[in-house]
């Protein structure tokens, strides 16, 4: 699960930093924030989740 987290992540950040160095793909810049920071979100819940039980 980790592993699959980290490997996000880093999709994310590269479609974000792809969007910001070509102008015309502002848009893609966007949605890589917004999954980038999804993905931390859903990764931090799911592990408090897990340390619980």
């Amino acid at each position: 699960m980790l592993i699959l987290l980290i490997v996000l992540l880093v999709i994310w950040a590269v479609l974000a930093v792809v969007g910001f160095a070509i102008k015309g793909l502002l848009w893609l810049a966007i949605i890589g924030i917004i999954l980038f920071v999804a993905t931390i979100i859903i990764g931090v819940v799911r592990r408090r989740a897990t340390r619980n039980h």
